[in-house]
């Protein structure tokens, strides 16, 4: 007996087509003791691939396939920290790409299990040498072999933050009803935070742009980067923010708790951008602040931070 395909008028024809219309929350128990701030996160892992590294990576490979740089025969190579490589291992199973990533050998094994169950090929960096070790030995490869690969390089590769200009931005905008006074992003590739906040200031000038990166150099936020250390993204633009300000590992993971208490179960860039929020809030009145969620906490299950416990009264949002 046959099972006729039933198809209907929301299917999608592809799995590329459910990148982006991610949902805006309300976090309002967060909003306990503010003077009338508003704080609000647009939830990332609702993309197909689990982040919000979805959006960028579709955006390299579509403007790579229109302009001839990547072909059927070419292998699609990067580094990362996890969440891009598994935006490109996806859209590669999807659309019939080798990939291959490099990858701190410290990145959680939720990763790289994620990364194998695509098909990706991951080559195993130093730890100690972060993502910046990953981008030097991804750039290595290429170099010994240019014509083997296609190298999106999302460091350096605008397409990375047009993506967030052509649709991140426009989607916060709509969702808050032009409402939003300041927005909060963490620094990665920062394509993110450069993309959303270019298209807000040309949308609004008086928006407030606030970026946000780890406290120190050796830190426990993945997917962030401590400038001040770091090989600097050369998408990154250190005109656009308005404010720069810096998150301890540990206040992240106490907000990463804290959202899950709340039920929110989201991950640690997650926690730390909330952690930003609420210190920017406290010094403002009657604001409308939008943040982003890039990941859940699906990546992160097997971490420490699950098993240490707040203070008396901390744990509650």
């Amino acid at each position: 007996m046959s099972v006729p395909t039933v198809v209907t008028r929301d299917a999608h024809p592809s799995v590329l087509n459910l990148i982006g219309q991610t949902p805006l929350v309300r976090l309002q128990p967060f909003e306990r003791g503010l003077n009338g701030v508003e704080l609000y996160a647009k939830l990332e892992w609702q993309n197909p691939g689990g982040s919000v590294k979805d959006r960028a990576a579709a955006r390299m490979i579509a403007d790579a396939e229109a302009d001839g740089r990547l072909t059927r025969d070419r292998i699609i190579l990067d580094a990362t920290s996890g969440n891009t490589g598994i935006a490109y291992a996806m859209i590669g199973a999807a659309c019939g790409y080798r990939v291959r990533v490099c990858l701190p050998s410290n990145a959680s094994p939720e990763r790289r299990r994620i990364l194998a169950a695509y098909g990706a090929e991951v080559v195993l960096t130093s730890p100690l040498e972060g993502t910046d070790g990953a981008i030097r030995e991804a750039q290595r490869l290429y170099a010994a072999d240019p014509d083997r690969y296609f190298y999106p390089d999302q460091y350096n590769n605008p397409s990375n933050w047009r993506a967030h200009f052509d649709t991140t931005g426009p989607e916060i905008i709509q969702q808050t009803g032009g409402r939003l006074t300041h927005f909060v992003a963490g620094l990665g590739t920062t394509g993110t935070f450069v993309g959303v906040g270019r298209r807000l200031r040309e949308w609004n000038p008086r928006v407030q742009l606030i970026s946000m990166q780890p406290d120190r150099p050796f830190h426990g936020l993945e997917g962030l980067k401590h400038l001040e250390t770091a090989m600097v993204p050369g998408i990154y633009d250190p005109t656009l923010a308005d404010r720069n300000v810096h998150v301890a590992t540990e206040e992240a993971y106490r907000m990463v708790r804290r959202l899950a208490r709340a039920g929110v179960l989201a991950g640690i860039s997650s926690g730390a951008a909330l952690a930003a929020c609420v210190m920017i809030a406290r010094e403002l009145r009657d604001a409308v602040i939008v943040t982003i969620f890039p990941d859940s906490a699906d990546k992160y299950l097997h971490d420490r931070l699950w098993d240490e416990e707040d203070e008396p009264g901390q744990g509650e949002p």
